[in-house]
């Protein structure tokens, strides 16, 4: 059985890396000394920027969830694949999709291959701190992200607006991208002011969800968003619920379109599509005729 993101998640990272790189990499360094994974907000001495770890957590994260989405994907006829490219729909070598669950193992994909996009946007959620003596070394975690001053994960606005920009661009660069589904996976809540934002973003079909794989992100059973109104935001609470609704998530026949059309255009689209048989019939003839512009209607 898959797990999803906890304390001891966090500890395994840590005790990974710390195996290749030097502390100084993963941690900040206190006036005193002291190694911790984030500035306590009573810190009152002088701070600097920790960069490189970003990439270290980014990798591991990444590789992280395609083990989680493996057997997902396994039971839906396909494969779990990091750094995917599908130019077609903007995904190029600079701009990779983390992680998407296709109907091949290629790293490049035709849009109708892919059936789940996945933006992992995952970070270091506790405040640690790591102790070295005689050689050895320990890690005790010293408080949850409201003790700390960094926000990690979906908490920052610059990683919510990357998402969001990201998936925007699938959308609108090609027709092929409106019956894939994209989620965006994260390991903390979001705050408040992007709660009718991702709702919105749901509900117009640009992204299907931010989902949150982490339990219990605070400490001392404080609670915590399990979704959002409209459930653009959505919070796992075990690998069970992840796996149903991703499956429910590929297996919906959904279609993306976007458009800005005066009423009476509308209505004549709508007068079209309705001559159809099938309720099937009636979407897909609508969907044929939003595409195109009025003089070819």
């Amino acid at each position: 059985m898959r797990i999803l993101w906890s304390k001891q998640e966090e500890e395994k990272f840590f005790a990974q890396y710390l195996e290749l790189v030097p502390p100084e990499e993963l941690f900040y360094v206190t006036e005193d000394g002291r190694y911790l994974a984030y500035w306590p907000k009573k810190y009152q001495g002088r701070r600097t920027t920790l960069q490189s770890r970003n990439a270290h957590i980014g990798a591991y994260t990444e590789k992280w969830c395609l083990k989680l989405f493996q057997d997902i994907a396994k039971e839906m006829g396909g494969y779990a694949v990091s750094n995917v490219i599908s130019e077609e729909i903007g995904l190029t070598k600079q701009s990779k999709a983390d992680l998407a669950i296709c109907k091949t193992k290629s790293v490049f994909q035709k849009p109708e291959d892919i059936l789940l996009l996945i933006e992992v946007k995952m970070s270091i959620v506790w405040n640690w701190e790591y102790k070295e003596e005689n050689n050895l070394y320990k890690l005790i975690p010293i408080g949850d992200y409201q003790t700390h001053s960094g926000n990690p994960g979906l908490l920052r606005s610059d990683t919510m607006l990357k998402a969001i920009g990201k998936s925007i661009n699938i959308r609108v660069s090609d027709i092929k991208s409106a019956r894939i589904p994209i989620i965006v996976i994260g390991n903390t809540p979001i705050t408040k002011n992007y709660y009718k934002k991702v709702d919105n973003l749901r509900l117009s079909g640009i992204i299907q969800g931010f989902w949150s794989i982490n339990p219990k992100p605070l400490d001392d059973n404080k609670e915590n968003i399990k979704h959002t109104e409209k459930k653009g935001f959505y919070r796992f609470d075990s690998y069970k619920e992840l796996r149903e609704k991703a499956i429910s998530l590929i297996k919906e026949e959904q279609e993306f379109f976007a458009s800005m059309k005066s009423r009476k255009e509308l209505g004549k689209l709508i007068e079209i599509a309705n001559k159809e048989p099938t309720y099937e019939g009636k979407a897909q003839k609508f969907l044929e005729l939003i595409q195109k512009p009025e003089n070819e209607i």
